[in-house]
Order: C-alpha cells, then sequence, then structure tokens
C-alpha cells in the first residue's frame, strides 16, 4: 500500500478518505479534473465516474450535441439528477463538468458524501488546453472570443468556486505532481479540517506547511501529530504579540503535554541582533530546554529569523516552529529555511539554514494586524504573483484574490516550488530577490521608517525600471506592476533619501560577488531572470527614478 510520510507520521493512502466517502474533482474547464481524477482513482484503487461521459452515454449524444439539440438546461437538469443518484454511492473518485457545482443544492449533495477538491489554472493556461477542442459548446469563437468568454464564465462562477475550501492550482505543473499535491491536501484535511497542507522537501526529509483559519488552536496537535518531543517548548515572541496570541498557542500545547515556556525579545528590526540572541540562549538555558525541546517563533519575520538562527545554534540544532502573525512572514520569511541576524553593515549578514518541523499559517490572526502592516506583506504577494503566479497577480491587480486563506496559499506555492528546487541559494532561488538589491540598501538607509515590504514594493519598481531600459521588459509590463502595487496602497518612491548614501548601501548586500551587484528583473508576469553587474550607470539611473 502506497504512504505518505509526514514528519513522525505514516499516511496510507486508503485512510486519506474515510471509509464508504466519495472524493469529487471539480474546477472550471481545462484545469485537468478528468486527467488527475483518473490518476486519482488508479492510486486510491477506486472507480472513477467522469459526469460529462456518464451524461453523453445515458443521453446517446455529445455534450455539445445535448447544448444544441435540447438546450443547456436539459443538460443541468441531467447533471443535477445524476450528482443526486452519484452522492447515494460510494467510494467513487467523481470528475465533474466546469459548472456542475456552480448549484448550491448540486456542491451540497456531492460535499456530503465526501471531500471536494478544485482545481484552479489562469486564464492563459485554461486557453491554451480549451483552444485544440472544437466541442467545447460554452466557448465558441476564435481564440479572442474565448478568451473573453472564459473571463466572463470564471467571473459569474467565482462565488461557486469560492465555497471549495480545498483548492489546487494546475498552472504549468504535471498532472503527476497535482496528484500529489491533492493527496497531501487530503491528508491535512484529515489531519484538521478544511485546512490546506503543503509538503517541502528538504536535503534532510520534509516539513509541511500548514495553513487554515483558526489553526492557531490546534498548534498543539500539529506538533504532536510530527512527534516533536513532548516536555518543555519554548515560545519566543515579544510582548506585544503575545498579549494576543501567547495564551491560545499555550493552552493548545497543553492539551497535547507540552510545558510551554515564554521568552521575550525587544520589538523591531533594529533588535535583530546578535546580543538579542544572546539573551534567548539566556532564557533557553534558564527553562531547562534540551536538544528535543521544540523552539516555537510566534511573530513576524524578524521573530522568525531570531528564533530559527537560536534554534538552529543552541545544543547545536533543536526543533524548530514556524507560527507566522505577520502577512510578510507568512508568504515570505517563514518558508525556506533562511534565518539570522543582521549587523551594523547591513541585513541578515549572520544566519544559517534551518529548516522547520511545520509552518503553521492561520489567517485569523491578521484582523491583528494594522493595515499598513498587511499592504506591506502584499508587496511579496505581488513579487510572487511577477516571479511564477500570473493569475494571483491578475486578481491582485483587477478583483482581488478568491479569499485570504487562498491568497496565501498561493504566494506561498510560488516560494515553495522555487525552494525545492535550490534548497540553499545556488541558483533559481535567487530569483525571489527581486526588488530587494534595491530594497534592502532603501530599508537601512531610511533608518527602517520604511518597513521591509514598502521597500520591496520600491525596489521591484526600479528593477522593472531598469529592466525596460535594458530592453528586457516591455513599458506596458513595467506600467501594469507600478498600477498594480499602488492599487494596493503600497509606496513606488521614497523621499529624503540620498541617492549616493542608498547606492554605497547596495555594496553591503550579501547577494552580491565581491564588487558586483546581482539583481532579478522582470522579463513578462510571470517571467524573471538574473543579471549580474549592469553598470554603475544603469543601476543609478533606476534608483534616481524612485527617489524623489
Amino acid at each position: 500500500m502506497d504512504t505518505l510520510q509526514a514528519s513522525g507520521t505514516v499516511q496510507t493512502l486508503d485512510n486519506l478518505v474515510a471509509d464508504g466517502c466519495n472524493l469529487t474533482i471539480t474546477g472550471f474547464m481545462g484545469t485537468g479534473k478528468t486527467t488527475v481524477g483518473r490518476m486519482l482513482a488508479e492510486r486510491l484503487g477506486r472507480r472513477l465516474v467522469d459526469m460529462d461521459e456518464r451524461i453523453e452515454a445515458e443521453m446517446g449524444k455529445t455534450i455539445a450535441q445535448v447544448f444544441a439539440d435540447d438546450g443547456e438546461e436539459v443538460f443541468r437538469q441531467a447533471e443535477a439528477r445524476l450528482c443526486q443518484a452519484l452522492a447515494q454511492e460510494s467510494e467513487l473518485v467523481i470528475a465533474t463538468g466546469g459548472g456542475t457545482l456552480v448549484s448550491a443544492e448540486n456542491q451540497q449533495a456531492l460535499a456530503a458524501s465526501g471531500p471536494v477538491i478544485c482545481l484552479v489554472a489562469g486564464i492563459d493556461t485554461i486557453l491554451q488546453r480549451v483552444a485544440a477542442f472544437e466541442d467545447r459548446p460554452l466557448l465558441p469563437g476564435d481564440r479572442d472570443e474565448k478568451r473573453r468568454k472564459i473571463e466572463r464564465l470564471l467571473l459569474s462562477r467565482r462565488a461557486a468556486y469560492e465555497r471549495i475550501p480545498l483548492r489546487v492550482p494546475t498552472d504549468d505543473i504535471a498532472p503527476t505532481v497535482v496528484v500529489e499535491r491533492v493527496l497531501d491536501m487530503l491528508a491535512g484535511n484529515n489531519e484538521i479540517p478544511d485546512m490546506t497542507r503543503i509538503s517541502v522537501p528538504t536535503p534532510a526529509g520534509r516539513y509541511h506547511i500548514c495553513i487554515g483559519e483558526g489553526i492557531l488552536k490546534q498548534a498543539g496537535r500539529l506538533l504532536a501529530n510530527r512527534s516533536l518531543a513532548k516536555g518543555k517548548a519554548a515560545i519566543v515572541s515579544n510582548s506585544d504579540i503575545a498579549a494576543y496570541f501567547a495564551e491560545a498557542l499555550s493552552e493548545s500545547l497543553r492539551q497535547e503535554g507540552y510545558a510551554p515556556v515564554l521568552c521575550l525579545t525587544p520589538e523591531g528590526e533594529a533588535h535583530k541582533t546578535l546580543a538579542t540572541i544572546h539573551s534567548l540562549y539566556d532564557q533557553f538555558v534558564a527553562a531547562g530546554l534540551d536538544r528535543h525541546s521544540p523552539i516555537i517563533s510566534l511573530g513576524g519575520g524578524v521573530i522568525g529569523d531570531m528564533t530559527g538562527f537560536a534554534a538552529a545554534t543552541y545544543l547545536r540544532g533543536a526543533p524548530f516552529v514556524q507560527i507566522p502573525t505577520s502577512l510578510l512572514a507568512m508568504v515570505d520569511a517563514s518558508v525556506g529555511g533562511k534565518t539570522g541576524v543582521d549587523l551594523p553593515q547591513g541585513k541578515n549578514l549572520v544566519g544559517a539554514f534551518k529548516q522547520p518541523a511545520v509552518v503553521i499559517i492561520d489567517p485569523e490572526v491578521l484582523s491583528e494586524l494594522p493595515g499598513e502592516e498587511f499592504r506591506a506583506g502584499l508587496a511579496e504577494i505581488v513579487k510572487h504573483g511577477i516571479l511564477g503566479a500570473p493569475e494571483l497577480f491578475r486578481q491582485l491587480e483587477e478583483e482581488g484574490p478568491t479569499n485570504l486563506a487562498q491568497m496565501i496559499a498561493d504566494a506561498v506555492r510560488v516560494k515553495v516550488d522555487v525552494v525545492i528546487e535550490d534548497p540553499f541559494e545556488q541558483g533559481r532561488r535567487a530569483t525571489l530577490n527581486l526588488g530587494h538589491t534595491f530594497g534592502h540598501a532603501i530599508e537601512q538607509v531610511s533608518g527602517y521608517r520604511l518597513r521591509h515590504g514598502e521597500a520591496v514594493a520600491i525596489g521591484a519598481v526600479a528593477a522593472t525600471r531598469m529592466a525596460v531600459a535594458l530592453g528586457r521588459c516591455a513599458p506596458q509590463t513595467a506600467t501594469r506592476i507600478e498600477t498594480c502595487l499602488e492599487r494596493l496602497g503600497l509606496p513606488t518612491s521614497a523621499s529624503g533619501l540620498d541617492l549616493d548614501d542608498v547606492y554605497e548601501m547596495m555594496f553591503q548586500d550579501k547577494k552580491r560577488k565581491g564588487k558586483i551587484l546581482r539583481f532579478i528583473i522582470p522579463q513578462a508576469i510571470g517571467d524573471v531572470m538574473i543579471i549580474d553587474d549592469p553598470g554603475a550607470e544603469c543601476v543609478q539611473k533606476a534608483l534616481a527614478s524612485v527617489l524623489t
């Protein structure tokens, strides 16, 4: 029997879907429902029911002929009857039509019979996949007309798809990988209902990023499920964040047999220093932590970076758990295992790679986040959209993401895919630094008056303008990026900073090679490249364009 290995646990495939339950795969046309459904049925040892094929067999004609001869309403009635019938059967994998679960009654019927997974993809992906098919009754016309129809249909069905909490993107992903993500999501749903679980392989094994509303109160269970040693557990936070969340976290730990100890650090980037790490060591020793004691970060990126570095070096390494409380940390700092502290000469100049045992992301905690901090986190999500999620970027620049948890999951997956390919930042992972070479220097010269996300937004604009100047990026793309950032309330320029000071600070960036600066520039949405040493004049011109 196939198994899914989690940290300290083994899930067999036959218990991912409870006995007797069905598994329904739905989503818009072209997202891969039938292909993925067939592969899942084979993996799970179940029978696949393709609803469109079943209706064609029962009516003796193709779906296109049903629409032409009898009308869409007759087809939808047949769909509804089949949903009710399939809900009475058991142990099926059901692949629905693209519009089947737009009906709330259909969705309720199939959801009552077992988990429902919604596959999602961007417009360009969908258009490419369906362009070759002439029998799509809802997509007549040439390519441009098909695109307009897809856009309208997606908008009209958006609310229905949003009602499905378990969603898996399929853009630029092989069906075999989609299947693995569905299975892992089912394992997460078995662990905590409606929780998204993203697996991150590492050189030493794997860990999970768990995303779900309210799961902070289940943190103890998530640690125990991964066999983290019971007993003393350190919660590292600052007094402001601890006042909101430490007791709920502590109670969840106590319920699972852990003895939480709160270890406090000062607030802010100015305290992200070796002196603060020394203070944490003292608190760990005083608390009696051993090398098996979980060390839990409860806070934003600064807390996460420091806690991870302390966990990596205390007793030569103790288990590390990330519970980010800022949007920026959720989608960036908590993923990938990079930890560290600042020196006076620059950011993150001392650090280590320390992979977490688990990352626990609860979007509910963001209700306590100030609006300006939330917007700063959106800068990293825009960055991830530019890097590898064109549909996420389109949502951000237009009607907005489907929901907060899904936006976080989509952004996290971009970083996870990069980190899996390049765990130690030897190649592609450097692309995650889009906007950072400019942004880090701007952030430091501002005396951290500008938040990290705000500085990254400004840095991304500078990098995009550099790309246009180098002939690597269309001006329209640069306009889209700047307009999107402005729409989200993010800055695209900084005032009161001296160009020479910022330029000199860029040479303290840890990503440089000697005196050669490295930049990530966009060529298109979803396509970026690494460029070394574009020339001092080019760099200074791009920098000057964002300093007012």
